[in-house]
């Protein structure tokens, strides 16, 4: 299977750029996902899982992409699970999983497409990164939670190799705005020799 998308991911500078390569990316993203063996939709699900058991938790899955991240929260135990993501086939897709409660689509570049305190857990699974969402992601969606909500999330080699994210990752717990509570590092795409860094940050 073609790699084409895989090698040009990282490339992505622009929002624009971004929303439609995933658009052209969306017919063959989770048959190209799944060959390399990814890993850490299952491996988010369950960090959260792991700090939060409550199977009628409201979990926000932004960036939900094709749905494989909100497959991975049901099968973790969440059974209330609301999808975003900015680019509509590939919530086209997602819609066929079955495992959402609603989906909607906003702006990639509308800063803050959340209403704050709305979800007291919210994933971005394969969201913020290179190639994808900027590091201030992190902040817009910090900011969505209440105090003692929770915020699961990955950060890919590539993303661990920016400064610029795991800077403002440290800038939130080093101010004490955050507290970590769950970090594992283990396989993203093992097909390509990828791992990720797994997260759970408690607002305080």
């Amino acid at each position: 299977m073609s790699d084409e998308f895989f090698r040009s991911t990282y490339d992505l500078e622009t929002p624009e750029q971004t929303e439609a390569h995933y658009q052209k990316w969306a017919a063959t993203y989770e048959a190209e996902v799944a060959e390399q063996g990814y890993a850490t939709p299952d491996r988010v699900a369950q960090a959260l899982w792991s700090q939060k058991p409550k199977s009628q938790t409201p979990v926000l899955d932004y960036g939900c992409g094709t749905g494989l991240s909100g497959v991975a929260l049901r099968n973790a135990g969440f059974e209330v699970i609301d999808g975003m993501d900015p680019t509509v086939n590939m919530l086209a897709v997602a819609k066929t999983k079955g495992v959402y409660r609603t989906l909607s689509s906003f702006e990639i570049t509308d800063p803050a497409p959340l209403t704050n305190g709305v979800y007291t857990a919210i994933t971005a699974i394969g969201v913020i990164g290179a190639g994808a969402a900027p590091p201030e992601t992190l902040d817009m969606l910090m900011h969505a939670l209440p105090k003692g909500g929770m915020l699961s999330f990955s950060f890919n080699d590539h993303t661990l190799a920016d400064h610029t994210y795991t800077a403002r990752l440290n800038d939130w717990l080093d101010m004490g705005a955050a507290r970590l509570l769950f970090r594992e590092h283990g396989p993203h795409l093992p097909g390509l020799g990828m791992k990720s860094d797994v997260y759970v940050l408690e607002k305080t």
